[in-house]
């Protein structure tokens, strides 16, 4: 999942950002509201978290943009406005959710959750599945059969992508957009390698195997007689 956080106040930035990684996010940050603006209609994002002070072009007017731009990526207005009426005007301008500043991260997070799963499905549950592989995205466990995966944040967030897009080939550009923050250098082996760590914990030991690597191509995850 790749999140754009437009942030002026670095420290706050390099707070959010820090968390969000930790917890397995791909995340890009700007810091005016003309970067935001040409980053989130550039780029497709699963959320946006943006700030209303910003430099060169405000919040409300920078979602309200977006919408008329027609993106409709998820947006959570993170600010220190927290008067009645700046949450009513953030939610009129098009944002989905209002946090006001000071904050507790952990909700933050919990609503980026949220909001994702009600951007991809509004009735699409807290766990994804596919065979006898199981992704809580809440608790962020992995189980295959009975048994309890523990797998990096990089590498929860590889294998949620791959389970999202199960059957369907995502090449390795896909995946650097989505799992990494940064562009696809083809000469880097990062998703060989991380592929490579993540199917000697999911198929190791296993006679039907679920990653493979389709030459050429990219990745697909796939029951063998499927």
């Amino acid at each position: 999942m790749r999140l754009l956080l437009v942030e002026d106040d670095e420290k706050i930035a390099r707070f959010v950002e820090k968390g969000l990684k930790a917890s397995g996010f791909a995340v890009d940050v700007a810091g005016t509201g003309p970067d935001g603006l040409d980053m989130a209609i550039g780029t497709d994002f699963d959320t946006l978290i943006i700030d209303i002070m910003l430099p060169g072009m405000d919040g409300f007017a920078l979602i309200e943009k977006l919408r008329a731009s027609g993106k409709n990526t998820p947006i959570i207005v993170l600010s220190a406005r927290g008067r009645v009426g700046d949450r009513v005007k953030g939610l009129e301008a098009g944002a989905d959710d209002y946090l006001t500043k000071p904050f507790s991260f952990s909700e933050l997070l919990a609503r980026v959750q949220a909001l994702i799963r009600r951007a991809g499905n509004s009735t699409e549950p807290v766990s994804l599945s596919y065979a006898d592989l199981s992704v809580d995205i809440v608790k962020r466990q992995v189980r295959r059969g009975d048994k309890f995966i523990e797998l990096q944040p990089l590498e929860f967030s590889l294998l949620e992508y791959l389970v999202r897009n199960r059957e369907r080939v995502v090449s390795k550009t896909m995946i650097m957009e989505h799992v990494w923050n940064y562009n696809f250098d083809p000469m880097t082996n990062v998703v060989e390698a991380r592929i490579c760590r993540l199917r000697d914990k999911i198929d190791k030991g296993y006679s039907s195997k679920l990653i493979h690597t389709v030459r050429g191509a990219g990745y697909v995850l796939k029951a063998e007689d499927a």
